[in-house]
Parts: C-alpha cells; sequence; structure tokens
C-alpha cells in the first residue's frame, strides 16, 4: 500500500530546514490517533496544489502531534492533461458530498456546484456557504484518501449563465442527457486541453438551460441506456473520459 496522505498549509524547500517538519493540529492529530503511525513508518506531505515530499515518522508525542523526517525534496506533480470539470446540479441531502466524494477519487480537476431550475435544493446565504464548505472539505478528505497530491478546485455556486459562459470556453462540452443521440464513448475528444462536464438535478436540465448551453458549444450526450442518478452520472462519465483521453492508461 501506498503511503499516507496529509495536508500542510505551504510545502516548500525552506520549510523544512534539515528535512525535519511537525505535523500538528487536526492533521497531526489524525496522523496520531486514527492512523495510529508510529516511529519508522512512511507518510507524504501535500499542499494539496501538486507539492509533495516523502518522509518517515520520528516521534509520535501526545494525541496530536508527529514529528517527520528524513523528507527528500520537495516535488511537484504537474496539472493532468486534458483536464476535466464536471458541472454538478445540487442533489437533495447529502448526495452532493458523495458526488465530490467519488468524482475525486477518480480524479476529476475541478467541480463546480450549478443551481439548476430544477433543483430542489438551493444554496442560500449562510446555508449556501456551510454547504460549499463541505463540498471543500469532501474533496480535500477524498483527496488525502486516494493518494492524490492535487486536490480538485471546488467552484463557487454558479448560475445557468455563468456555466454558459464556462462551457463556452472549453474544448469539449458536454451535457449528460437522455435527448443525446450520440453517446459519450463515441465523442471526438481533443488530447489536451479544457473537457466540460454538465451533470443534471433530479428533474433533469430543463429545455430553456438545454438550449443556452447549445448556443454554448454544448451538445447533450448519453452515457448508455440507463438514467443514472445525479450524484453518480459526473463519477461514471469523468472515468470514461479518463480512459479515452489515456489519463488512465
Amino acid at each position: 500500500m501506498t503511503a499516507p496522505v496529509f495536508v500542510v498549509g505551504s510545502l516548500r524547500s525552506e520549510d523544512v530546514p534539515g528535512g525535519e517538519y511537525v505535523l500538528d493540529g487536526p492533521e497531526g492529530r489524525h496522523a496520531v490517533s486514527v492512523k495510529r503511525l508510529r516511529p519508522g513508518e512512511a507518510l507524504v506531505l501535500t499542499d494539496g496544489h501538486g507539492r509533495w515530499a516523502e518522509g518517515l515518522v520520528r516521534a509520535a508525542e501526545g494525541k496530536d502531534r508527529l514529528v517527520v523526517t528524513g523528507l527528500g525534496a520537495v516535488r511537484e506533480d504537474a496539472p493532468e492533461e486534458p483536464r476535466i470539470t464536471v458541472v454538478q446540479a445540487l442533489p437533495k441531502g447529502d448526495r452532493g458530498e458523495l458526488a465530490v466524494e467519488t468524482m475525486t477519487e477518480v480524479g476529476v480537476d475541478a467541480i463546480v456546484p450549478w443551481a439548476a431550475s430544477r433543483c430542489v435544493t438551493q444554496w442560500r446565504g449562510e446555508r449556501g456557504a456551510k454547504a460549499l464548505g463541505k463540498w471543500r472539505a469532501t474533496a480535500r478528505e477524498a483527496g488525502k484518501q486516494s493518494r492524490r497530491t492535487r486536490f480538485p478546485e471546488v467552484a463557487d455556486a454558479m448560475t445557468g449563465k455563468q456555466v454558459a459562459a464556462l462551457l463556452a470556453t472549453a474544448d469539449f462540452a458536454a451535457v449528460l442527457h437522455e435527448s443525446g443521440e450520440e453517446p459519450l464513448a463515441g465523442a471526438a475528444l481533443p488530447a489536451a486541453g479544457h473537457l466540460v462536464l454538465v451533470v443534471g438535478p433530479e428533474g433533469g436540465v430543463s429545455p430553456e438551460e438545454l438550449a443556452l448551453f447549445a448556443e454554448a458549444g454544448a451538445r447533450p450526450y448519453r452515457l448508455g441506456r440507463s438514467v443514472l442518478r445525479t450524484s453518480t452520472a459526473g463519477t461514471a462519465a469523468a472515468a470514461l473520459l479518463l480512459t479515452r483521453t489515456g489519463r488512465w492508461s
């Protein structure tokens, strides 16, 4: 098994003088009290933006302090190509966090919450800020769990017009919809650039939204014969793109 990953605020060569680092706070507590790391075990420190370094546990102090030594050079993983963004309509309940978790695990680069017209859930005021915080925290934890060093960006919630503006800048844009005559598996994909997928809410993408997105260059595509739930469609479609673009090969 690969070494567990822990997040630090910044990770530069000058941040680890002498090759030693003290991991404390919530991450230190998770390492000591949950993972129960002991001297000699390996781990990875990352800033979540692609920079990372390997090290060994020198000592576990108390319940929330881990002394890491033997840190190697700080490395940086380049962004993946092509970049994959999923525009995710707001699902009901905790299905939004489920979607973010699984999309992070498969390798999505960015997630955009979308307040679609047929969304039952609406993010407003403090409730919206709290929900967005949960999505971002979920992406962080899922990034650690899946051993990523570059976590997906979770944008502020967008309106339909803002999503259309994003789609207009993409090198490939698709709306997952049962009206699509062409399967996503057969779409012509660029080898690089920015790929954007739109996942609608439980009630579906409205005709007005489909027309708006079509004007921005996004065609409707289907995944298969069955209709997936909004919380799983983005993950399935992203996995398909990751395979077809070579990122998984």
